[in-house]
């Protein structure tokens, strides 16, 4: 089944462009004008991806994403403005996939969609199925990230790091490699953005707790820490 698509933004002009683009990529597409709505929307329908803009009425996209996230790990993809730099950080640190600033180039919103799902999506290989490190282990079949006995529940664009950095966790892995491995080698992203999954990562994986389970190497990358529950 084509993967299906929510696109939420309350000014006609963009949701026209945005749903062309979209749906001549080949996915079904569903819309809504404001928070409530799309809140609405992804309580009652399935829904393999959100475009989420982040300045909406009656609840903000910010507000619909936290509240979004108490009960689905669906893949976020927020729109903000060019100079809301801490929208879009907040967006990344509450669990947000991936953002794209207006004015946008609807070939890269559908690159950075199609980018989203395919980390989403199980993969057939083997080395990906399933990879523990200590404490911890990810089992891309399910999207499962386990920390003893308790689950973590990460975002599409946060299990694909850290299963990067899993796969081989006594390397140090650059941010550009990690950054390839997410989004791919045609799409910018700033280190920044990388950055905040990271940070992310070791919040979801300390409060479950493991304090060091990924390790900075100054100058060159990070890898894996001990991943120890304590």
């Amino acid at each position: 089944m084509p993967n299906r698509i929510l696109v939420v933004d309350d000014d006609p002009t963009i949701r026209d462009v945005i749903g062309f683009a979209v749906e001549k990529a080949g996915f079904p597409t569903a819309f809504a004008n404001d928070g409530l709505a799309a809140l609405t929307a992804i309580r009652s329908e399935a829904f393999d991806l959100i475009v989420l803009d982040i300045g909406l009425p009656e609840m903000d996209g910010l507000a619909v994403c936290r509240e979004v996230r108490r009960f689905s790990d669906v893949p976020i993809l927020f729109l903000t403005a060019l100079d809301d730099e801490i929208d879009r950080i907040v967006g990344m640190e509450i669990g947000a996939d991936d953002y794209v600033t207006k004015p946008f180039s609807p070939r890269e919103l559908v690159a950075r969609i199609r980018a989203i799902l395919k980390r989403a999506r199980p993969s057939d290989q083997a080395e990906n199925r399933a990879l523990r490190w200590g404490s911890l282990e990810v089992d891309s079949d399910r999207h499962l990230c386990r920390l003893g006995d308790a689950e973590v529940a990460l975002t599409a664009s946060e299990f694909t790091l850290l299963t990067s950095l899993m796969r081989r966790p006594e390397h140090v892995v650059t941010r550009a490699q990690l950054m390839e491995t997410v989004y791919g080698h045609n799409i910018h992203v700033s280190d920044r953005t990388i950055d905040s999954h990271i940070r992310n990562i070791r919040a979801k994986l300390g409060a479950a707790g493991c304090e060091d389970a990924i390790v900075t190497v100054h100058g060159v990358g990070l890898r894996m820490g001990s991943c120890r529950k304590t």
